[in-house]
């Protein structure tokens, strides 16, 4: 194995203290390089996800995040599940005050999906 991949296969999400618990400012990252496998053809699935908080007392340890989204790569698992995990994964870790999740999916079969999670539509 691979070091990359021994480091993609033992991700898990890291928070820092956030330096200005104080004041609300909004933390907007982009992943463009997100993968998984469909669950029911195994064919790649390929996505930006977009996450946008704004923090409380911690913050996302950014190389921990990529990892983590790496690890999505060879896993079958549809988008809106996808999308709901990575949700649940970051409010669990760092119980922001605002945390959005966007899947924006590239189109297969000529059919393009976006899933959007929100904490202020849940």
């Amino acid at each position: 194995m691979l070091y990359g991949e021994k480091a993609i296969k033992e991700a898990q999400l890291e928070s820092w203290d956030n330096p200005y618990p104080d004041r609300d400012y909004r933390i907007e990252i982009s992943f463009p390089e997100f993968t998984c496998l469909c669950p029911r053809s195994g064919y790649p699935d390929f996505a930006t996800i977009q996450i946008n908080y704004i923090p409380d007392k911690k913050i996302v340890e950014l190389k921990a995040l990529k990892l983590y989204l790496n690890s999505y790569r060879d896993e079958h698992i549809s988008h809106e599940a996808a999308v709901n995990k990575i949700y649940d994964d970051l409010y669990s870790l760092l119980k922001p005050r605002v945390l959005e999740i966007i899947g924006d999916f590239n189109p297969r079969g000529n059919v393009k999906t976006v899933i959007k999670l929100s904490s202020e539509s849940k």
